[in-house]
């Protein structure tokens, strides 16, 4: 069988993706991942049948600068959708099965009917699949006031249709197909799949048999620490880490992050991530490229992070209390649930203070969040991505032959 798994997103999706295809792989069967070209070397370098899609991430969102106009959204919309079709088109040459990961997944699912391979949609967050139990995403367009759950879903979908659905329908009529009515019914499929841990991250309806919930994709990574990392370390009490991931954190959230780590009297270890933090040459404090978070964050006191779900996951997984410090969409959600779960802290959305990390520090750095963190490092499990593997070779309907 030959499975092409796709992904628009960063690092945090693309993981996952990896975690899925490194299972496949060892069953036996042919993967080709579809990524942004960002990750397409170290992709290769795993091994692994790259097709690029779409710009480069990093460069595309350090020229990002204020607040896009309706002619920007309009143009970056029919790009987006121009760019998958033409290029899933092509790495889903010969597959059998397509899966559509994470976020704007608008072409997938056509291109699976026209070509016959059977098509999976898997989300890595719960409130990105509709449910009266919760409601969407927070996203800039929406309406003020205390709407229900159902009702904002309504409004989400009207507001994908009218953003995407003109040009996703110009390419399903122009292939002879039917055009669609309700874009994200027609994404997500009649059983989208939920690669969320199920304590961290649950689906809130338990019984529902409309959400397949595999668990978690989380990559084994194996890569040594760096040396002087290590030395790091070695050389004192456990360190905070702040790591904002691919988000565009201002240079003056270094500042900010070892003010409070040094109010609590902590060293910090500091991710430059896309943003290129600089965290200083003080003896207190270390900055750091692209690591293995697994073996880091069962080493620090505390994680400070943005809240994506593979970042909130793996510091889940380490047993390491969490400050989230929440920007957009999933990351709200995440912040929650670190706060509902007593695992630490969020601050408010938006560029963080010294004060304001310090704040949530007081909470993560507390003995009863560290020993509560420990004992729910337990309940996350590691291997969604075998169960999704084995739901793709075993319960995924094909074509016939």
């Amino acid at each position: 069988m030959r499975v092409l798994l796709s992904t628009i997103g960063s690092r945090g999706e693309v993981q996952p993706v990896l975690a899925l295809a490194s299972e496949l792989r060892a069953l036996g069967q042919d993967v080709r991942l579809c990524v942004p070209p960002d990750f397409r070397e170290w992709l290769e370098d795993l091994g692994f049948d790259v097709v690029p899609i779409g710009p480069e991430l990093r460069g595309t969102a350090s020229n990002h600068r204020g607040k896009p106009t309706l002619e920007q959204i309009r143009k970056s919309t029919e790009d987006t959708v121009t760019t998958q079709f033409e290029t899933i088109t092509v790495a889903a040459e010969g597959c059998d099965v397509l899966v559509a990961c994470g976020a704007l997944q608008f072409a997938t699912r056509s291109i699976a009917e026209r070509t016959g391979a059977a098509y999976v949609y898997a989300s890595f967050c719960p409130i990105t699949l509709p449910s009266d139990s919760h409601a969407p995403p927070p996203m800039p367009w929406r309406t003020p006031g205390k709407a229900g759950n159902r009702a904002l879903w309504d409004e989400d979908a009207r507001r994908w249709n009218a953003f995407f659905g003109g040009k996703v329908n110009e390419y399903r009529v122009a292939a002879g197909q039917d055009p669609v009515d309700d874009l994200p019914s027609h994404v997500f499929g009649d059983r989208p799949w939920l690669a969320a841990d199920a304590a961290l991250a649950p689906w809130p309806e338990p019984g529902d048999p409309r959400v397949v919930r595999t668990g978690a994709w989380i990559w084994p990574d194996e890569r040594s620490l760096p040396d002087e990392l290590l030395e790091f370390l070695d050389a004192g009490e456990p360190p905070v880490y702040f790591g904002f991931g691919s988000m565009r954190a201002p240079g003056e959230v270094a500042v900010a992050a070892l003010a409070a780590a040094r109010a609590h009297g902590r060293r910090a270890v500091v991710a430059r991530g896309w943003a290129d933090l600089v965290a200083g040459d003080e003896p207190d404090c270390l900055g750091i490229g692209e690591i293995n978070q697994q073996a880091l964050f069962r080493r620090v006191a505390a994680v400070v992070h943005h809240g994506g779900a593979g970042t909130a996951t793996t510091a889940a997984r380490a047993g390491a209390p969490q400050v989230v410090v929440p920007q957009m969409y999933d990351q709200h959600y995440f912040a929650g649930r670190v706060r509902d779960l007593g695992l630490g802290a969020a601050t408010e959305p938006g560029v963080p203070t010294a004060e304001a990390l310090t704040s949530a520090l007081d909470v993560a750095l507390r003995p009863e969040v560290a020993t509560r963190a420990r004992a729910f490092a337990g309940q996350v499990r590691a291997d969604g991505a075998s169960v999704a593997a084995q739901n793709l070779l075993t319960t995924v309907p094909l074509a016939p032959a």
